[in-house]
């Protein structure tokens, strides 16, 4: 008895298949979007905020090693951490959040 499987797109493979979903989303390279990494959040006054000088240190609502949120657009799309790259900070993603649009 012989058995064979195919993709569900039209008969492709798994390498031409990630190939076509690549070439339908071009249209939309170009488009611009937001990306926000969070770190935390604070609460100030407007006197307060005024006082805050060069060194000031303002708390916020996380602690250290905390994951920091990933916004795209404004919607919260992950989360992540801060690594430094060579002399630049960048974050790494380390949780997809699902939507719960339909």
């Amino acid at each position: 008895m012989e058995t064979t499987t195919q993709s569900s797109s039209q008969g492709l493979g798994p390498s031409e298949e990630g190939q076509r979903v690549a070439q339908d989303l071009e249209p939309v390279y170009d488009v611009p979007v937001k990306v926000q990494a969070v770190l935390g959040k604070s609460r100030l006054e407007i006197s307060q905020l005024l006082k805050l000088g060069p060194g000031a240190v303002l708390e916020l609502d996380r602690k250290v090693g905390e994951a920091i949120d990933i916004y795209v657009n404004d919607r919260l799309v992950a989360r992540g951490e801060v690594v430094l790259v060579e002399d630049h900070l960048g974050v790494t993603m380390t949780e997809i959040i699902k939507s719960d649009r339909s």
